[in-house]
């Protein structure tokens, strides 16, 4: 079992997401036996800017036209991170919440890697995936709660980053997504909650 495992956020050994992912693996490898983990971690990939010579790249990429070294090289590392996904039969992430979305750096990842031909096909009438994935596993990790109201904006702000994240894997070909939500790891509970949520990460791990 080929494990792809985007890792997301910067805070290392301080990350509640990257505990719980790591809750996860771990349980998983128990009961599984035979998994390798590709850990992709965002941080330290270099990801190239998607600037001109990026999306460059792309459109010569897609039609097959000649590109520039520069264009080539980065389409090169395009290629390689979209490998990284059509190697894997599952994929699992820890993803903290910032702004109510993403971390800047998983949307770079995503703006890279999600290609046509690559990871998703589209024939001028419909979009389709280019994986075939069984499940993904996503840990989302939030400082508050929904319980939180907001005075000059209404919801559904804790629900827009599951909800992309979600179509997002499924457009490329994931069919199944397990989600956990961990809550309140900035307050007086973060130690409680992180600890909760490593447990029912080992939970679904054994269902998974």
């Amino acid at each position: 079992m080929d494990i792809l495992n985007i890792l997301t956020s910067p805070r290392k050994e301080k990350s509640a997401s990257t505990a719980i992912v790591n809750a996860f693996l771990s349980e998983y490898r128990a009961h599984v036996g035979n998994v390798t983990v590709d850990t992709l971690d965002i941080w330290q990939e270099q990801l190239p800017e998607f600037d001109a010579e990026a999306i460059s790249a792309k459109y010569k990429g897609v039609s097959g036209e000649s590109m520039t070294p520069v264009e080539t090289a980065t389409w090169e590392k395009i290629r390689e991170l979209a490998s990284r996904f059509q190697r894997a039969d599952r994929i699992v992430l820890g993803v903290p919440m910032w702004n109510f979305s993403v971390p800047y750096k998983l949307k770079q990842l995503i703006d890279l890697s999600c290609q046509r031909n690559l990871l998703f096909t589209f024939d001028g009438e419909f979009y389709g995936p280019s994986l075939s994935i069984d499940k993904a596993f996503v840990a989302y990790v939030r400082g508050q709660s929904d319980e939180a109201g907001f005075k000059t904006v209404s919801q559904p702000g804790f629900k827009y980053l599951s909800g992309y994240v979600e179509f997002w894997l499924q457009f490329i070909g994931v069919r199944s997504v397990v989600s956990l939500a961990v809550q309140h790891t900035w307050d007086g509970r973060a130690v409680d909650m992180i600890e909760a949520g490593k447990r029912q990460a080992a939970a679904l791990a054994r269902q998974f």
